[in-house]
């Protein structure tokens, strides 16, 4: 006996468009999404960049001389205001585009505050790292030399794990079986990692009057790329959570 085919494309249809409207971001619409959260995070980073690098200079030369004599104190405070600034601008640019799918002032004030959590946990193992490389002196041979700096450098990878998590705070709101993006950013902090020491071994190969400038546009336009490749490959894998939109409609 043989089947009716006008019977079952119905069926067939519902079920496809069913696994379509699952996903976070439709397949229609990824490679746009793709493109645009990639770009306004490279645009996030330099604007921020600059803005926070602006702040800190005029901070310092608005300063009068009596308030420079406590040097530490200010430099603390010059670079954590300059430090939200380019948090904000950062998490505010990648905002624009998410907010079609879920709340954009959420994944702000999420972003902004995990990358400065982030940040400051990177940057205080460093700093005690370096202090423990300080402190032993002329003692320092090489093996010792390589081992605290990969401590540095795990260190850096695994404070990703701080923006990861207020990122998903968010996500698991809108999205299910999301936990696994609590490791996103330290996927995407290890791929700098590996970009930024390929650069190390080849920057013999580059000309000592261009070394400099090259290695740091290459560092900075290959680390905001990575920030916005891979998160938006994860929000493109995301499913959306029927439950809670169920609930917002009733």
């Amino acid at each position: 006996m043989s089947m009716n085919p006008s019977s079952s494309s119905p069926v067939t249809s519902a079920n496809s468009h069913l696994q379509l409207n699952k996903l976070l971001i439709p397949r229609s619409q990824r490679r746009l999404f793709f493109l645009q959260f990639t770009f306004m995070t490279v645009l996030g980073w330099v604007v921020g960049g600059i803005a926070s690098i602006a702040l800190e200079k005029i901070i310092w030369e608005s300063l009068p001389p009596t308030f420079i004599e406590e040097p530490q104190i200010w430099v603390f405070w010059a670079r954590l205001l300059s430090n939200i600034v380019f948090a904000v601008v950062f998490a505010a640019d990648q905002a624009l585009v998410v907010r079609r799918y879920f709340s954009g002032w959420l994944w702000l004030f999420a972003t902004s505050f995990g990358w400065l959590i982030a940040n400051g946990v990177a940057t205080a193992w460093i700093n005690y790292i370096s202090s423990i490389a300080t402190s032993l002196n002329e003692s320092l041979t090489s093996e010792i030399t390589l081992t605290l700096g990969f401590l540095s450098t795990l260190s850096y990878i695994f404070s990703g794990i701080w923006l990861g998590l207020f990122q998903w705070l968010v996500l698991r709101r809108y999205t299910t079986k999301s936990w696994w993006w609590n490791f996103s950013p330290s996927i995407s902090f290890l791929l700098i990692s590996l970009f930024v020491w390929l650069l190390s071994l080849g920057q013999n190969l580059l000309p000592q009057m261009y070394r400099t400038p090259v290695l740091y546009w290459s560092q900075q336009v290959f680390t905001a790329m990575i920030l916005g490749v891979i998160p938006a490959i994860g929000l493109c894998t995301l499913k959306r959570n029927f439950r809670r939109k169920t609930e917002t409609s009733s």
